[in-house]
């Protein structure tokens, strides 16, 4: 059997140019065993060049709004046209808002410290109605909510702070437009699947934000392949909230319920696993009033934030199975671009530590397999003339 091999470069090694005739089906094979080797010496360098990171999450733990936060800090934020598409969910959320406070009231019998605020909540009540909502702010729903906003009875129904609510008078401007903080603080449900893509230490992050809802949930099937870490997102403050699919289940039950079969699920045995527990500003105020036996009435430790937290996280780490796999938790508030900033540079910074020590691993096996083909086939070549010159192997260029 005949066959010309044309010459073949690995930085110092080379093939030489085959010419005579091998009749022999082992030599064949042991030529093509040389290629493999050749192949797994030359792509040693191909470290990965894109991470992919999943954020999932139940509803309204704060995904979107990290991944916001990304777009901020290692990308060119917001564009002007950006700005001018969220407008329409800040007048929507802000309106909404109000709307919220006065359906509590109502379930709650508080009533309005000036009776004259009942004909302001049908302005807002009727703008919800016939949907709205979206719109910018005429001067009567403007003055109506800026009136309910300072009513003594609206204010004890919502003690904490609302950020739009408190910037009415800016929101009503004929020329508002949102700034970064605003699209930080909107809320829109996630649906389907949105990816933020930056460059960072010479590699590209692939961020990738599922909706949360049940309904979301079968799409993330999609997303599995080749990640390279799991970022998990829960709301510290929905504790004693209930889902809003069923009214019913507990929010904090159902994130750690989703945990469980993300942290121990088949798909992610070898994945680095990061808990975000989000929402920590405004867990600090409800733990104060709001126990925390709500949501685990076996809870012996004091209210106060620290051990309450610090609970929450051994709830999380303890459903872990894996005895090999280290859960890095941070608490986190999705607002603050400096404290995302802090805890996800340390993520990043260990996504890349630990693909790179998984990669060196990876290669040091392919060596190991490298040598051991490379000790047979000299064997083989030592013992044939096919070559038109003796095959020299330098060992430096993959060991």
């Amino acid at each position: 059997m005949a066959g010309s091999l044309s010459t073949m470069t690995c930085k110092n090694t080379m093939l030489t140019r085959l010419n005579g005739s091998v009749d022999d089906a082992g030599k064949i094979v042991s030529l093509w065993c040389r290629n493999v080797a050749w192949s797994i010496v030359s792509n040693r360098q191909q470290l990965p060049t894109v991470l992919r990171q999943l954020f999932p999450g139940a509803g309204e733990s704060g995904k979107s709004t990290i991944l916001k936060q990304m777009k901020i800090l290692h990308k060119d934020g917001f564009s002007q046209h950006d700005f001018e598409m969220i407008r329409p969910v800040v007048y929507s959320n802000t309106v909404h808002a109000m709307l919220a406070v006065l359906r509590a009231m109502y379930q709650l019998n508080i009533e309005f410290s000036d009776p004259e605020r009942q004909k302001d909540a049908q302005i807002v009540y009727a703008t919800v109605h016939a949907q709205r909502d979206a719109e910018p702010f005429s001067e009567s729903l403007s003055q109506a909510m800026q009136k309910l906003w300072a009513d003594g009875g609206v204010q004890s129904c919502y003690s904490r702070s609302n950020d739009f609510l408190d910037d009415l008078p800016r929101l009503s401007t004929a020329d508002f437009l949102p700034n970064e903080q605003d699209v930080l603080r909107t809320r829109v449900k996630t649906t389907g699947i949105t990816e933020v893509l930056f460059e960072l230490k010479g590699l590209t992050f692939r961020v990738i934000d599922v909706g949360g809802q049940r309904s979301e949930r079968k799409k993330w099937i999609h997303c599995f392949d080749n990640v390279n870490a799991i970022i998990f997102i829960s709301s510290l403050s929905e504790y004693d909230q209930t889902m809003r699919e069923d009214n019913f289940t507990n929010r904090m039950h159902e994130s750690l319920k989703l945990f469980d079969s993300i942290c121990n699920s088949p798909w992610f045995v070898d994945i680095h696993f990061i808990l975000f527990l989000n929402k920590k500003d405004l867990f600090a105020q409800k733990i104060r009033r709001s126990p925390l036996t709500v949501c685990f009435p076996e809870y012996k430790g004091q209210q106060n934030y620290s051990e309450s937290v610090n609970y929450i996280q051994w709830k999380f780490e303890q459903l872990n199975r894996n005895a090999q796999r280290e859960i890095y938790c941070h608490h986190t508030c999705a607002t603050d671009t400096n404290n995302v900033q802090f805890v996800l540079d340390a993520c990043l910074d260990m996504i890349i530590a630990k693909n790179l020590k998984s990669m060196v691993k990876l290669m040091n096996n392919n060596n190991q397999f490298v040598k051991l083909l490379l000790n047979q086939m000299n064997s083989i070549v030592s013992s044939t003339d096919i070559f038109d010159e003796k095959f020299t192997i330098y060992r430096d260029d993959f060991i």
